[in-house]
């Protein structure tokens, strides 16, 4: 398997030296695009309802679900990535920390499949697992993690996101209610305007 996970990675990653334009597709795509879910995810609580809200915050534990299960994988298996054994090229700075699996595409498709299993957010969720395909393409193709990070990456945000939506009420209802009642008092100015939702 890891010849195989090998194999693919020098299959997709960045050649010696990348065109311009694939350089600049790649480092934006691995380390910018990535921002897209929580700027999303704070544009739909200052727009959304109650409702929208306690979704949004689902996605959330479901992305904090994963990072914990990708700590504990870390913990018990240290696998190095591929600049730390000197495989393909590297052309973003990044720690040497445990590769397997992402947690960049852990917790955007967390998000992701979250707002899949609900009905009003379906398409959302659909475009943004789609986008996670490019990102998770960018990570190999800049070097700092293999293709079987990526499907670990999936297995464990699926898995989060099934606990996070089918478990996680008994947690994320008081926290809804305190952090409303907290952003109600600080963005009483705003909402007084009109410019976020109550």
């Amino acid at each position: 398997m890891e010849q195989l996970n090998n194999a693919l990675f020098l299959l997709i990653n960045a050649p010696a030296n990348p065109s311009h334009g694939m350089l600049l597709l790649g480092i934006f795509c691995a380390e910018y695009l990535v921002l897209l879910v929580p700027l999303g995810l704070a544009a739909g609580w200052l727009r959304g309802d109650n409702a929208t809200r306690e979704i949004l915050l689902q996605a959330v534990a479901a992305m904090l679900i994963g990072l914990l299960i990708n700590w504990l994988i870390a913990l018990g298996w240290q696998h190095p990535r591929p600049f730390a054994i000197g495989l393909g090229h590297n052309l973003v700075a990044h720690s040497s920390s445990s590769s397997f699996p992402s947690n960049h595409m852990t917790a955007w498709w967390a998000a992701a499949f979250t707002l899949y299993w609900h009905k009003p957010w379906h398409r959302t969720g659909i475009a943004l697992s789609l986008t996670g395909l490019l990102i998770a393409w960018a990570r190999v193709y800049v070097g700092v993690h293999y293709p079987f990070d990526m499907i670990g990456a999936a297995v464990v945000a699926l898995f989060s996101a099934w606990l996070s939506t089918r478990y996680g009420g008994w947690v994320v209802q008081p926290v809804l209610h305190w952090l409303t009642r907290l952003y109600r008092t600080l963005f009483a100015p705003l909402i007084r305007r009109g410019w976020v939702r109550a």
